[in-house]
């Protein structure tokens, strides 16, 4: 296998939607339109109030749960939060922070992040890490420095043993929902491989060509494959598609076929002159 050729990953982020019984149905509609194939890891991220009840669906399934938050201590006086040991209780194995709603809305830093990150590491949770800038910061030619500030700060004091463990996902704010703006797959590119770079002088080469990069900007099955198949692209966290089965299914697939493009590419024969005899 090439080097390069990481197992692509597709995450559902619900959001503040659904109620009970509509979680219980699109738990039970993805584990059933996923199929066996594991090329592709897939997850899906509830509300709170319905992991237990997600969680009992998945289990058999090649689906994995996580969350979309938790709160920096293990226990304590901290009404209405929710725990890393909670979450791990209720079968979580990931968990979402820093997304862009969190740091813009809810008023988040990069140094309470950093927080919950290092106690995400320390609990055993596997953390999906949200980077990106706005519009405001693009047009202004700032996108690699508020990728670079929010790298630096967000991972600062991560140990080493734990990266393995990390998956940042790339969300240009300015392409989330219906703001009109849309990454092209050119963009997209160049923002992943900055962040493999910066990644890369803090932690070395070799964790940064294993680091999963995903995508998350407006994805849905029309615009995945050409998503997907962007070099340096690993998957894709999902928000509005994730909550139509046959969206999500569907971009999960994409990922699949993506997978194997990429495969069938490494396997090609490279040609290089230089190994050729010279004529003489």
């Amino acid at each position: 296998m090439k080097p390069n050729l990481r197992q692509k990953f597709i995450i559902g982020n619900w959001k503040m939607h659904t109620t009970a019984a509509e979680a219980g149905q699109l738990a039970k509609a993805i584990v059933d339109g996923v199929g066996i194939e594991d090329r592709v890891s897939v997850a899906v991220c509830p509300p709170f109030p319905y992991l237990a009840l997600v969680g009992k669906i998945l289990p058999g399934s090649r689906v994995a749960l996580g969350a979309q938050n938790l709160y920096p201590e293990k226990e304590g006086a901290f009404t209405g939060e929710v725990s890393p040991t909670m979450l791990l209780d209720l079968g979580c194995k990931h968990v979402i922070l820093g997304h862009s709603e969190r740091r813009h809305k809810l008023g988040e830093t990069d140094a309470f992040i950093n927080k919950k990150v290092r106690i995400a590491f320390a609990a055993g949770l596997e953390v999906i890490f949200c980077v990106g800038e706005t519009l405001e910061q693009r047009q202004a030619s700032q996108t690699e420095a508020v990728l670079d500030r929010q790298i630096v700060q967000g991972l600062a004091g991560v140990p080493a043993d734990a990266l393995p463990h990390l998956i940042i996902a790339y969300e240009p704010v300015w392409a989330i929902g219906s703001t009109g703006h849309h990454a092209t797959p050119q963009q997209v590119q160049d923002a992943h491989a900055l962040i493999r770079r910066r990644f890369g002088q803090m932690f070395g080469k070799e964790l940064a060509q294993s680091l999963v990069i995903l995508y998350g900007g407006s994805v849905k099955p029309d615009n995945a494959g050409s998503l997907l198949r962007c070099d340096g692209v690993d998957g894709a966290l999902i928000g509005g598609a994730s909550l139509k089965a046959d969206q999500f299914i569907a971009i999960v697939e994409a990922g699949t076929s993506a997978w194997h493009t990429e495969e069938e590419s490494a396997s090609e024969p490279t040609h290089n002159p230089e190994l050729e005899p010279k004529q003489s």
